[in-house]
């Protein structure tokens, strides 16, 4: 299931008309009825939010469409999530609530802290859908609006030490730095930010009698929700494939289950393993070859290939044509 909430749009009418575009045409373009936009009750279709932020972006000539929409937007727009969030104890399981229920907001968005032995956290953001188009707005609005959050829940002195974004940079360089007071690493493996694992032990005005029933409630929807297995084994195959490491069995581990199991599973979904695996890899090809200018050969590693040649032999399984074809000359790809 690929939708989000209305409110992911907050903002977003208003913004357009401060730009001088007009946000009624950029919505039937989308075709995004006008009154689902910022209501928290409208599901959405989430490749046509993706249309709206890249369409509002191309009509209103700001290639910081959405890191401006995010100025307008905060945990509200989440609104049970949110609340699961506010009262939480720390910052640590206010994030760990962002990961576990963040499908009652969007199913088609993930959220994952992970804590390094480095001292270090890492907040990943990602897109769970099969083969979704180019949405760079649509990640820089939510790193902006992850951003606005932390800050409310660490802190307001909060600023990741790198942000991390899988596209190249839709505007200068030094203004990336500026909004998000970081340093910020552009055509990486994922979208996210790095931070010290001591902000997560920040204690949070809490409430624990809210906390409960917002994590009783979000505990009733949420288990009609992800009853999925191929998208956490998407993103666990993209986290992977870089470290050349990639096997069934290490993701049936992180996934607690036996690997026959998985394979089980993933059978009742009409899927195997090695397509899954096939699928994330002609997806990051096509991201990196479209979007990004890393040489061939880093590509090849990011996508756990150990020789270039054996990403042009994927490529013109893929695409019929080289990867510098590719690049040059890309298929139509599909907008809806």
């Amino acid at each position: 299931m690929t939708t989000i909430r209305g409110t992911s749009l907050q903002g977003y009418q208003e913004l357009i008309l401060e730009l001088g575009g007009d946000p009624s045409a950029v919505l039937v373009e989308a075709r995004i009825p006008a009154a689902a936009v910022g209501s928290h009750d409208e599901f959405i279709d989430y490749r046509r939010v993706i249309h709206a932020l890249e369409g509002a972006a191309a009509a209103t000539g700001a290639s910081d469409f959405g890191r401006q929409l995010a100025l307008r937007q905060g945990v509200e727009i989440l609104g049970p999530v949110g609340v699961a969030a506010r009262t939480a104890p720390n910052v640590g399981a206010a994030l760990r609530a962002f990961n576990q229920y963040m499908s009652v907001y969007s199913p088609a968005v993930s959220v994952q802290l992970r804590i390094g032995d480095d001292g270090m956290a890492r907040l990943d953001w990602d897109v769970r859908a099969d083969h979704p188009p180019p949405h760079r707005q649509g990640a820089e609005l939510s790193l902006g609006v992850s951003l606005r959050i932390m800050r409310l829940l660490a802190g307001d002195d909060f600023s990741p030490i790198l942000v991390h974004l899988r596209h190249e940079p839709l505007s200068p360089p030094a203004d990336y730095r500026r909004y998000f007071g970081a340093t910020v690493r552009f055509s990486e493996p994922g979208y996210g930010f790095t931070f010290p694992a001591a902000v997560l032990e920040r204690r949070i005005s809490s409430d624990s009698a809210v906390h409960a029933m917002a994590q009783e409630y979000l505990n009733s929807v949420v288990t009609t929700l992800d009853d999925n297995l191929t998208q956490p084994v998407r993103m666990l195959v993209r986290r992977m494939l870089p470290t050349g490491g990639l096997a069934l069995e290490l993701v049936a581990s992180h996934l607690a289950v036996h690997p026959r199991t998985l394979q089980r599973q993933l059978a009742a979904e009409g899927r195997t393993f090695a397509e899954v695996v096939d699928d994330v890899r002609r997806d990051e090809a096509q991201h990196y070859l479209l979007h990004t200018r890393i040489p061939f050969g880093q590509l090849a590693g990011l996508l756990g290939y150990s020789e270039q040649s054996v990403l042009s032999r994927s490529c013109r399984r893929w695409f019929g044509m080289s990867p510098s074809a590719y690049r040059r000359n890309p298929e139509p790809v599909a907008t809806d």
